[in-house]
């Protein structure tokens, strides 16, 4: 357990996103004075991304409504625009790429995920929808073109089909290619991910599955997509989505246990006086299954670690919460949210609904005990059914509860 923060500490928190800003809020809350310094990469304060696929690349919300902070605290030092080169664990020393340093009693690795790219040779023409930045480049790149334009999408994961939903909103022709034989199988699982395949169709966006990409090139103003197969697609704008890496480079050589991200402990720490949280953290979650080590890109996950590092170190005798990872995606006209942490390979039940109708509420388990639930449509039964992911609970004991009907 770590010690509380004192009048003498100070705090460094690397990366200034959701997780950061939401560390920094809450330390002010919870009463700590002490210096806070944040340091991110990018120029803009913090700001929400799960609206950047959504609602701002449909149209309905303008950029400057993605700021997290309601009133400024000019009680925060902010080092914007400047990205961490290296850390110095024993000195607690973060060295930043134009030479300053940043030293504080304690670290905080917040540094997040960047998206994977493809390696090909036009890569500069290809869309990764992350960042603010990216959203800019690609209106720059829609813009003037007529609403009827086919813009591929590679990757019908849950950006590439947030990204498709919201460009056929806009009138645009998304054509999805994904490299499985249907999306979200690596995530889903096999049963969910086959219901959610009849989503795209329903919505009149297409979907093309078994499409893994070869190569991309350029053709005029057009980019061609070469498919493994031999079969092409050529559009004028391409948005790839195909996952993310933590982006933990900038810690080699530091001595910290990097393994898929920063390896912490079940308080957060990955050495003394040195902490992780978020995407970038690799932690032993205690699901009802039984605990094991995931690093999770959730942003309930990133703002619950950031409060319970907070009060870790602020309170630490005060009771902790037990963490429920949750995560929502707007696509293809429904609303997609799962509970809990399942696997691919999980056992699905569905326990109200019907998949044929695009509205159901399932149940993941493992070994018999309820690991996830996952609903379409059908918000406000999968937020009753959070009690039977609080404590292990069989799927026996699920099913004689069924919470979810309330």
């Amino acid at each position: 357990m770590s010690e509380p923060l004192g009048p003498h500490d100070s705090v460094v928190v690397v990366g200034a996103g959701l997780a950061g800003w939401r560390l920094a809020a809450t330390l002010r809350h919870r009463g700590f004075a002490g210096p806070i310094t944040l340091v991110g990469e990018e120029s803009a304060r913090p700001y929400d991304r799960p609206p950047l696929t959504k609602q701002v690349l449909a149209g309905s919300l303008a950029l400057e409504e993605l700021a997290l902070e309601r009133e400024v605290d000019p009680s925060l030092t902010w080092r914007l625009g400047v990205r961490a080169r290296a850390l110095d664990v024993d000195a607690r020393r973060v060295i930043l790429a134009d030479g300053d340093t940043v030293t504080g009693t304690r670290v905080v690795v917040a540094t997040g995920v960047r998206a994977r790219h493809l390696d090909v040779s036009a890569d500069d023409r290809l869309h990764y929808v992350r960042r603010l930045e990216d959203v800019t480049r690609l209106e720059s790149d829609l813009a003037g073109r007529a609403p009827s334009s086919p813009v591929a999408v590679i990757g019908g994961g849950f950006i590439g089909a947030e990204v498709a939903t919201s460009l056929a909103h806009r009138g645009f022709r998304p054509i999805v290619l994904e490299a499985m034989d249907r999306p979200l199988l690596n995530v889903l699982g096999p049963d969910v991910a086959g219901w959610l395949a009849e989503l795209p169709a329903l919505a009149g966006i297409e979907l093309r599955t078994g499409c893994a990409v070869a190569g991309v090139t350029t053709d005029g103003d057009d980019v061609v997509i070469s498919l493994v197969g031999g079969a092409t697609v050529r559009a004028p704008v391409v948005v790839a989505g195909i996952g993310a890496l933590p982006n933990t480079e900038w810690l080699e050589g530091s001595g910290l246990a990097l393994d898929n991200g920063v390896v912490v402990d079940e308080d957060y720490s990955a050495a003394p006086g040195v902490a992780a949280i978020g995407d970038v953290a690799r932690f032993p979650w205690a699901g009802p299954a039984g605990v094991e080590r995931a690093r999770i890109e959730h942003w309930q996950v990133a703002n619950d670690h950031a409060m319970e590092l907070a009060r870790r170190w602020t309170a630490p005798a005060e009771p902790h919460h037990p963490l429920v990872p949750y995560f929502w995606s707007d696509q293809y006209g429904a609303k997609i949210q799962v509970l809990g942490h399942p696997r691919p390979t999980d056992v699905v039940q569905v326990v109200a609904g019907d998949p044929r109708d695009a509205r159901f509420v399932a149940l993941y388990s493992r070994d018999e005990v309820v690991t996830g639930v996952v609903a379409l449509r059908s918000p406000r039964a999968l937020a009753l059914a959070r009690p039977i992911l609080l404590a292990p609970t069989t799927l026996g004991d699920a099913l004689a509860r069924a919470p979810w009907e309330r």
